[in-house]
């Protein structure tokens, strides 16, 4: 992970960077109006599933599909558009395993996501190199720590995005596992925000950001931080509440 660590709590300490606790906290507020504005906690499943299947439509987007969601309603799909949306069919019957053992879900959603290449190579790590990844996040997951919910899910996604362990389709189990933590960690139980249309709202913003978080340094992990705390308050306008 990028920046200073600390070793008893790194989730923390890039939590902590200068801006991003006010960013976050903002976003957070923002959430939780909305939420508790339009009936949070009782919401039906109707409303889950759209919103999972509007955050499958923007993550294949970002993705690089063409398809509409007039296009997925209809069934017509690309590669990119029928893993996103296997991958949402099966995200939150995924979070009790997520609870003890993310590396299992994230082997998961990486064969969910791939239709294409050997079958032996969906759902593992592309290399050594990736493989450690993945065990140093899962091992940063299971720490305790004082972060903000919403700076774990950002830094989880950020990791995976950036370090493509599995080499294809990194960016899909990317975002579905940042909607997962917010879901695991109390800020969207029921999952009716789309935080990956809050990314999807402006892409190139998202995929900048990303850069600076891989490039290293405290600025960068601030500043993808402090961009993913308005990403989540687009995705929270976005979830399929009434007005």
């Amino acid at each position: 992970m990028p920046g200073p660590p600390d070793p008893d709590d790194p989730l923390a300490a890039v939590s902590a960077l200068q801006g991003v606790p006010s960013a976050l906290a903002a976003a957070r507020d923002g959430i939780d109006a909305r939420l508790r504005d339009r009936g949070r906690r009782l919401t039906g499943p109707e409303v889950t599933t759209e919103s999972l299947f509007r955050g499958a439509v923007a993550s294949a987007s970002l993705a690089g599909s063409e398809c509409s969601a007039d296009d997925l309603r209809a069934g017509r799909v690309d590669a990119p558009a029928a893993g996103c949306l296997r991958v949402s069919a099966e995200l939150m019957g995924l979070l009790p395993t997520w609870r003890v053992s993310p590396l299992q879900v994230l082997a998961r959603m990486h064969t969910l996501a791939v239709d294409a290449g050997p079958e032996y190579a969906r759902g593992r790590p592309a290399d050594p190199a990736g493989a450690v990844r993945l065990v140093d996040l899962a091992d940063t997951l299971s720490r305790p720590t004082t972060a903000p919910a919403l700076a774990v899910a950002a830094v989880v996604h950020a990791e995976l995005a950036t370090a493509q362990p599995f080499g294809t389709a990194d960016g899909v189990v990317a975002r579905a596992a940042e909607r997962l933590v917010l879901a695991d960690r109390g800020v969207d139980p029921a999952s009716v925000t789309v935080p990956e249309a809050g990314h999807a709202a402006d892409p190139a913003e998202y995929r900048r950001s990303l850069a600076a978080y891989a490039g290293g340094g405290t600025s960068g992990v601030a500043a993808w931080l402090m961009y993913a705390a308005a990403a989540f308050t687009r995705g929270a306008q976005a979830a399929p509440l009434p007005d």
